[in-house]
């Protein structure tokens, strides 16, 4: 993971998802939805809950929200019923494109996922075609701005927390843990620092570099595919 800085693609990517604020507060009422349904709603308890309620609260989300979506899962009754779905492809120059989403609908998310990727020169693969090219990370950022702590020190909290592995760059220290570990070191380390972003995530093991035009086919897929409601998260193994 050397020289890749997850946190420049996150900041690239934020301001188009900021203005579509509302379709990602949708998104996240359904994980929220689900996550309380299938383990109840107190996060102490429901590890899932906490890990999309962290990640609604760093999307800046209402509170009523949150709570319209808990209460709407603890109700008596039936209620909706969603299915994760992974999708796996290629998109210019080969970059690996990982998918993944929940769906009432399997047969109109497939096929919306396919057009993203045949109209903007990807292609869908099949069940396991990519998913091997990354991997299952805690991922944790702390920005250094106002903070008086060098990256020696920095790595030995991460350690001492439970953490793999540090990049430090002028702007962020990015942490990276074993998923199962991904709460502790978390918890630990919120003890100490402002966390800035914190949620697991897929790390691509290998960067491919692309042209600029290979990143405008790129983006145009990762936009057509964020845009859909069902689709949750997209990585890639882009260098972007």
């Amino acid at each position: 993971m050397a020289g890749h800085s997850k946190w420049n693609n996150i900041k690239n990517r934020k301001g188009a998802q900021d203005a579509k604020r509302g379709k990602v507060f949708q998104k996240l009422s359904r994980e929220i939805y689900m996550a309380a349904k299938s383990g109840g709603s107190d996060p102490s308890s429901n590890p899932s809950l906490r890990l999309v309620l962290d990640k609604a609260r760093t999307a800046n989300m209402p509170n009523d929200n949150i709570q319209r979506a808990i209460k709407k899962a603890t109700s008596a009754g039936e209620g909706e019923n969603y299915d994760e779905v992974v999708y796996e492809g290629y998109g210019p120059a080969g970059v690996a494109i990982l998918v993944h989403a929940l769906t009432d609908n399997r047969n109109r998310t497939s096929t919306n996922v396919r057009v993203a990727f045949n109209k903007n020169g990807g292609s869908l693969g099949e069940s396991g075609s990519v998913s091997y090219m990354f991997d299952r990370k805690g991922y944790i950022v702390i920005e250094r701005e106002g903070l008086d702590v060098d990256e020696d020190t920095m790595m030995l909290s991460v350690l001492e927390a439970g953490g793999d592995d540090i990049e430090a760059s002028e702007e962020v220290f990015e942490i990276y843990t074993d998923p199962s570990a991904f709460t502790a070191v978390r918890d630990e380390l919120e003890k100490e620092y402002t966390l800035a972003q914190a949620e697991l995530t897929m790390v691509p093991q290998t960067l491919v570099t692309l042209s600029e035009s290979d990143k405008e086919k790129l983006e145009k897929i990762v936009d057509i595919l964020e845009d859909d409601d069902d689709v949750s998260e997209v990585f890639t193994s882009a260098d972007m």
